[in-house]
């Protein structure tokens, strides 16, 4: 799955054309790398989506097509 359809549906950022940019405004690392918005997620890779002055860092456990708000959490774990 690509990184900006991920974070939309982890709902770690609102909707995919704004993931889209971040990824292409060089603002999402994945295991410390800079990526592209088609980057395809893996689970156990470790991302850091930039939001201005704030840093969100998590890690990929489980990768599904679409989940409920009640379960997006379960997408991903928060790290620090």
């Amino acid at each position: 799955m690509r990184i900006d359809k991920f974070l939309k549906i982890s709902r770690l950022v609102k909707r995919r054309p704004v993931a889209k940019e971040m990824a292409d405004q060089g603002r999402i690392k994945v295991n410390d790398k800079v990526v592209k918005s088609s980057y395809d997620v893996k689970i156990g890779d470790v991302i850091e989506v930039g939001y201005g002055s704030r840093q969100v860092k998590a890690k990929v456990c489980d990768i599904r097509e679409t989940t409920k708000k009640a379960e997006a959490s379960e997408l991903y774990e928060l790290i620090e």
